[in-house]
């Protein structure tokens, strides 16, 4: 963090999480001069297998408890508050009545109902997808979207639903009364057309992906666009000067990019949280996978193409969890969290953790929902903390691959990696990932990039900056660069071409097999 700055325009970010929320207070230096967080003892809850589900007031909650907390212990800071910005996990969506009111829970971005897309959508288009190879994506995506399965599975709800709404859609609204959105959020199985940053005509081809009758959707602005103003009620609740603007931002991967200062062709953002993501900034639109769109950026005329992992830094939570009791009780005792020491317990094993490859599946993606997680090569050799280790080297590898494919398509070729997100704390983290990608991995003075972007876009609309290279040439500062071992890398480079790269297209069948005979067997 940076010292306190006063009399400089600062910004109150609240960046909403998976996990947790947190409120902060970003000045043009870039400094974070205190943040708030509020960690989740419940992130979500499963009414049925693989539903992921939460409580419609919570998110608003967590923000006005974090927001009352740093303004209550920072008076001297808020008249220099000039703005409010708020970045947000995406795809994660609500039905509202004609009051605006929710009418069921919330549905996350990790919820993984499905719903059957035989006969769901016309069948001269589903022919026409089967010609041009489109059949068994446009039935995946169908399958995915939280508002087919409410339509047919929640009618009654439905009927009810005036406006079907993302999360910082409504967090919009509740902080100023008005339901209105930046075309940056709208990363989701909604009808958005992501190249013309709109919603999709009625007879655009794929609208029937997920046909939301556009009276249902809210209005779109630019990112930058005052949205509305802190109502004297949401003040009341959270400590935030009432009257002070909420300016429209982007979701959070795309707030995290841009904080990372990755605005040009030639570097590459991953962000290592819960999902583990790497996102490029273009100026012209290509979709990083066949039939996956490049997302909106907080930029109005730029691009964030993107590959996740659904599950990314979760799955070390996940080990400690499940695993690493033992290891989480001397963290205790030594007064550090579990991941630091493991940090510390995986550092010297060698790269390809002795034949240990973990493929880091663990939730199916949309393009590949066939797939499970997969480890390979144990001996009785094998330590728990070589499975720790295999699981930062499969992230790593996973994110490799999808370099190479975005590189592909696009004839980019990318020199240096930014990275963020919880993961990017860990040195042993950034040293692995320089080693796997054979490039420079950058750290910025913060690991809290996304709401350093996010508060960018409210300076650029204040006027503090004339535009973004200038926010970000002020914000943005190298803390420190991990450089590849050649030789390491070259151990990486032969494990990916021989091992890795192979690992889905081989096991594919069996995934099939196993997921067929789970579906048997369910109660």
């Amino acid at each position: 963090m940076g010292g306190i700055c006063l009399n400089k325009p600062l910004v109150l970010t609240c960046d909403i999480g998976t996990q947790s929320a947190r409120s902060l207070f970003v000045d043009p230096d870039g400094n974070i001069l205190d943040v708030c967080q509020s960690k989740y003892a419940e992130p979500y809850f499963s009414k049925e297998p693989g539903w992921a589900e939460q409580k419609p007031e919570f998110y608003f909650d967590r923000l006005c408890q974090t927001a009352k907390t740093l303004c209550a212990r920072n008076p001297a800071l808020l008249p220099d508050v000039q703005a409010v910005t708020i970045t947000c996990i995406r795809d994660t969506v609500l039905c509202l009545d004609e009051n605006n009111t929710p009418l069921r829970d919330i549905i996350l971005w990790l919820d993984k109902r499905v719903s059957d897309p035989e006969g769901a959508m016309p069948a001269w288009k589903m022919l026409l997808f089967k010609l041009v190879g489109m059949e068994e994506t446009a039935k995946i995506v169908y399958a995915a979207s939280a508002g087919n399965w409410i339509m047919r599975n929640e009618p009654e709800i439905w009927a009810k639903t005036k406006k079907y709404v993302m999360l910082p859609t409504y967090l919009n609204y509740k902080l100023t009364g008005n339901l209105v959105d930046s075309a940056s959020n709208m990363v989701g199985h909604v009808p958005f057309d992501y190249r013309r940053r709109r919603w999709m005509k009625a007879s655009d081809l794929t609208r029937c992906f997920c046909d939301i009758p556009v009276e249902k959707l809210c209005d779109l602005v630019p990112s930058g666009t005052v949205i509305g103003s802190i109502t004297p009620e949401v003040s009341a609740l959270t400590g935030i000067p009432a009257g002070l603007p909420l300016i429209a931002t982007g979701s959070d991967k795309g707030c995290e990019t841009l904080g990372l200062a990755v605005t040009g062709a030639d570097k590459a953002a991953i962000s290592f949280g819960t999902t583990a993501t790497i996102q490029l900034n273009v100026k012209d639109y290509f979709e990083p996978q066949q039939f996956l769109p490049a997302y909106p950026a907080v930029q109005n005329d730029r691009y964030n193409p993107e590959i996740e992992i659904y599950r990314g830094f979760w799955l070390l939570s996940w080990f400690v969890k499940e695993f690493g009791a033992a290891d989480a009780a001397d963290a205790q005792a030594l007064g550090c969290a579990p991941e630091a020491l493991l940090d510390q317990r995986i550092r010297d094993l060698p790269p390809g953790c002795d034949g240990l490859l973990l493929q880091p599946y663990w939730t199916a993606g949309i393009l590949q929902p066939d797939s499970l997680g997969a480890v390979i090569g144990f001996t009785d050799h094998h330590t728990r903390y070589h499975f720790y280790r295999a699981i930062i080297e499969g992230l790593c590898l996973e994110l490799y691959m999808a370099l190479q494919i975005m590189e592909k398509r696009s004839g980019l070729h990318i020199g240096e990696i930014r990275i963020g997100g919880g993961g990017a704390k860990s040195d042993v983290v950034c040293q692995i990932a320089a080693d796997v990608f054979g490039l420079p991995v950058t750290r910025t003075q913060t690991h809290e990039a996304c709401s350093i972007g996010s508060s960018m876009a409210a300076f650029v609309a204040l006027g503090v900056f004339d535009g973004y290279d200038a926010a970000v040439a002020a914000m943005v500062r190298v803390k420190d660069t991990f450089q590849p071992n050649e030789e390491n890398h070259r151990i990486y480079a032969a494990i990916y071409q021989q091992a890795y790269s192979k690992i889905y297209s081989r096991l594919r069948p069996i995934y099939r097999k196993i997921i067929g005979l789970k579906r048997r067997t369910a109660p």
